[in-house]
């Protein structure tokens, strides 16, 4: 049994996050400027080695930690992408996940430390290896999720309003949407609770505030945009 083992190949084993963040009305991306070869200098998405004691999500979950300080964030694995070629350091074989956080929630100090800043999808710098590949088939999958369950809302602050979430669909799918249309299945949805608190930081009369309940949402899963 040994040796049908040791007669292999060994490879490196990552991960790669793709990370993304919602802010006036964008979806951006958080990358690194990386400071460390291969690739010295260029735009890279955050990524990490496997090791021997964690999974392969566990692995996720720690270089996102690592990054920004967060834990019990929404992740769903992409896929792998295994290139011979695709990283010129040695061969690695990586597993991409993408995650949704509050782009107002995060350590901004950690971030600051890995030299990452945020960077609007639509304005992305050319990024190493095959990691445009990784958030090309990251946005597809969201669009995907995102029209039948509501993963949308982990994007949001807790109080949001119903432009605020329309315009966040609107990035999410990369196309305008009917106001009326929109409003009238935000209406049909139970779990998307009106409040009493009014958001005045656009205009003099104000926006209504709005939440999801979770639990509301789990009694009736019913979401579909």
């Amino acid at each position: 049994m040994s040796n049908y083992y040791s007669v292999n190949p060994k490879f490196y084993i990552s991960v790669d996050c793709i990370i993304f963040g919602f802010h006036e009305g964008k979806l951006h991306l958080l990358l690194l400027k990386r400071n460390f070869e291969p690739a010295r200098g260029e735009w890279s998405l955050m990524g990490g080695f496997v090791q021997e004691n964690e999974s392969v999500d566990d692995a996720a979950k720690r270089v996102l930690a690592e990054l920004t300080g967060l834990d019990q964030v929404y992740m769903e694995q992409v896929g792998s992408f295994g290139a011979i070629d695709r990283d010129p350091g040695e061969r690695v074989i990586s597993v991409a996940y993408y995650a949704l956080i509050n782009i107002n929630e995060y350590d901004r100090e950690l971030v600051q430390r890995h030299n990452a800043f945020w960077v609007d999808i639509d304005e992305l710098p050319p990024l190493i290896f095959d990691h445009q590949a990784m958030v090309e088939q990251a946005r597809a999958l969201m669009q995907q999720k995102a029209s039948v369950a509501p993963i949308g809302f982990n994007l949001l602050p807790r109080l949001f309003t119903l432009s605020q979430l329309q315009s966040l669909y609107e990035a999410i799918y990369g196309e305008a949407i009917d106001k009326r249309n929109f409003r009238k299945r935000i209406a049909d949805m139970d779990y998307i609770e009106k409040t009493d608190l009014i958001d005045k930081t656009t205009s003099k009369r104000g926006a209504a505030l709005y939440r999801f309940n979770e639990k509301v949402y789990r009694r009736a899963p019913k979401f579909k945009l």
